[in-house]
């Protein structure tokens, strides 16, 4: 086996485990073979590069590389004399991972504290009512309670979201140093 046919084994096997685990983020296999090769180019690449590196439609090239976006893990970038747009992968994974898990834990946080903010308003409603069976009372009590205690958990996502977004998570977790640093 050649040198170039080893690199591009090491390479193919890194993008295929970058797809293969992507779905953890939300994120489709095909977008994470994508992120994975646009992560070793060493050049930003157009959409009809990446659309005959993958092997993918246009339109689908498009919507991923615009879902990638929307994630952080991609940017659009510009080169003197070009007239497409150019795309690169965010080459920092710590940042990904950080950009990432804010964009998706908000949004499941925050349609999950309407959920229960919305069901302990009924209850409410409810536990109002004047000939309400003992039962169905005692019911709407512990259901209350169960929904605050995972407002308490929400609460304290929404802090662990808060020390990404502010990087104050390495300060408990931090980055190892490289030896250029």
């Amino acid at each position: 086996m050649s040198g170039n046919e080893q690199l591009e084994r090491a390479r193919e096997r890194v993008i295929d485990a970058i797809a293969q685990n992507i779905n953890l983020y939300g994120v489709t296999e095909s977008v994470g073979r994508l992120y994975g090769s646009l992560y070793f180019q060493e050049e930003p690449m157009t959409l009809d590069a990446m659309k005959d590196e993958l092997g993918m439609s246009k339109t689908s090239m498009s919507t991923s590389v615009r879902g990638l976006m929307e994630l952080k893990m991609v940017e659009k970038v510009w080169k003197r004399g070009e007239r497409k747009d150019l795309y690169r992968a965010e080459m920092d994974w710590y940042q990904t991972f950080s950009d990432l898990f804010t964009i998706k834990w908000r949004a499941g946080v925050s349609a999950n504290i309407n959920a229960i903010e919305k069901s302990k308003k009924e209850l409410f409603e409810l536990l109002n009512c004047d000939n309400l069976d003992d039962e169905v009372r005692l019911e709407a009590e512990k259901m209350l309670a169960k929904l605050d205690y995972a407002l308490e958990y929400y609460d304290w996502l929404q802090r662990l979201v808060n020390s990404f977004e502010s990087k104050e998570i390495f300060d408990y977790i931090p980055r190892k140093k490289k030896d250029t640093d």
